[in-house]
């Protein structure tokens, strides 16, 4: 039995991001549905969804994140689509590894001072890889939206401390992005292509 999560109440957050998507020549290469697509090129999705899960962290007591993000009432953040080239290259610089992967986290937190009375923080920049998402989406036998949910999530733990060098930490690590994939928001595009926050139950990975 799952024990029970302790949630306290934190300031509203205001989360500034910056979202680099990709090209729309790529995009519809790899996205036919309209959804796939919204969140492939709009930051309003991401938004929504990226706001939902850091407020369900910082009330969670339970889950490791630093004082400093539960506390604070402006954060900012960096979200990118790529392809498989540019992250292979990011991948060799700065993890001195070959070939690509599916998402690389780089933490703005890890290691800095965060100055007394400062209204704002940096977590750092999340990549992915669009092509290599969508392999695993069609490998895990299901949609890119939830793929791209899953890769993020992962990313955005990265940036609050999370690691997985073992098995154990990496299971527990997995279980909280299912339960963040599972309470959260869904962003339909509507006619006029604008946003529209809906209550949503996901399937997990």
């Amino acid at each position: 039995m799952n024990p029970e999560r302790k949630a306290t109440a934190s300031p509203a957050l205001e989360l500034d991001l910056s979202f680099a998507p990709l090209p729309e020549s790529k995009v519809l290469l790899i996205a036919a549905d309209p959804g796939d697509r919204q969140l492939l090129t709009s930051a309003d999705p991401w938004q929504h969804i990226l706001s939902s899960w850091l407020k369900t962290i910082r009330c969670d007591m339970n889950q490791q994140c630093p004082e400093v993000v539960r506390l604070t009432p402006a954060a900012s953040l960096g979200l990118q689509f790529t392809d498989d080239a540019s992250i292979a290259a990011l991948n060799a610089s700065w993890r001195h590894r070959d070939g690509a992967t599916d998402v690389l986290s780089f933490a703005a937190l890890e290691g800095s001072m965060v100055l007394p009375g400062c209204t704002s923080i940096e977590l750092g920049d999340i990549i992915v890889s669009i092509e290599t998402a969508a392999r695993q989406a069609q490998d895990h036998q299901h949609g890119l939206e939830q793929e791209l949910r899953w890769l993020v999530s992962h990313g955005l733990l990265h940036l609050l401390g999370w690691d997985h060098p073992d098995e154990g930490s990496l299971g527990m690590m997995l279980s909280y992005q299912q339960h963040l994939l599972g309470i959260n928001v869904m962003v339909q595009p509507l006619a006029d292509g604008r946003g529209d926050a809906t209550n949503k139950t996901t399937n997990l990975r």
